[in-house]
């Protein structure tokens, strides 16, 4: 990416460059995480973040609304003319909630938060507090989401691929969480006829993306398939980051994520689920 050059076809960003811009006066950095923990131990400077439990899901684990992702948006100072790097422990789904809603200039940091501070970058304990924006947003993009009943009309149907990227302890029904951690009244297993293909390899160990063609080789069963991929997890990021990679980086058409993802689908009573 050159210097001023917000192109759209740019989705990642290299550590030099970030640091280099982190005064632009468009430019909004978010991290985004599970907890506020890792953030208020450190983060970026300039960055707001985004707790996927707090701000992103609501108490059954489903997407908040649109206007709730708008006032969201509006808080961390974003604008349609803003472009939005995200880092952190899910980036994936910021990127994807941004595209989900039409935002053109999203990006995600190439790098891992942990490399970044290693690297002695510019770090900060000093939360942002941007000055609150206007952002009206369109309507979802329904080609990027799936919800639950397209998931369960998809279950064994030709032509469309349930991929769980989740790990083989969870695929099998031996935990929930991939903590270990159980829920109550949820159901450990998988999506029937789900295709299981773990994440772990699409970065390497400083935390940015594989080439395309190694994410091609990585997700070789549905990278080169015909058809529809609907991409789940636990709670949607790990399911957002095989989008992204599918879509952008292997070329992938028809991706999209699950974003209720198995949260949703464990715990309702109804659902079909197969273990082993």
């Amino acid at each position: 990416m050159q210097d001023g050059n917000y192109a759209v076809d740019d989705v990642l960003v290299d550590p030099q460059w970030l640091e280099d811009h982190l005064g632009d006066p468009l430019l909004r950095l978010v991290e985004v995480d599970v907890n506020a923990a890792a953030y208020d131990a450190g983060h970026i400077p300039g960055a707001t973040l985004w707790n996927i439990y707090r701000d992103l899901k609501d108490a059954d684990y489903k997407l908040m609304d649109q206007a709730v992702i708008g006032d969201l948006l509006a808080k961390s100072g974003i604008t349609p003319d803003s472009t939005v790097v995200f880092y952190g422990y899910a980036p994936a789904m910021g990127f994807w909630l941004m595209k989900l809603y039409g935002h053109a200039a999203a990006r995600i940091l190439d790098t891992s938060r942990t490399s970044w501070q290693q690297a002695g970058r510019a770090w900060t304990t000093e939360p942002s507090a941007p000055a609150v924006t206007e952002y009206p947003l369109p309507g979802p993009d329904p080609r990027l989401r799936a919800v639950q009943p397209d998931v369960a009309d998809a279950v064994g149907r030709p032509g469309i691929t349930l991929l769980d990227v989740r790990t083989g302890a969870e695929f099998r029904g031996e935990r929930f969480w991939p903590s270990g951690g159980a829920e109550p009244g949820g159901r450990a297993g998988r999506i029937p006829s789900a295709t299981h293909l773990e994440i772990d390899g699409l970065r390497t160990p400083d935390g940015a993306f594989r080439s395309g063609a190694e994410v091609r080789r990585l997700f070789a069963p549905v990278a080169d398939s015909g058809g529809e991929v609907i991409t789940y997890c636990t709670v949607g990021a790990r399911a957002c980051t095989a989008w992204f990679a599918l879509t952008y980086l292997a070329g992938r058409e028809q991706v999209r994520v699950y974003d209720g993802s198995w949260a949703e689908w464990g715990r309702m009573p109804a659902t079909p689920v197969d273990a082993g």
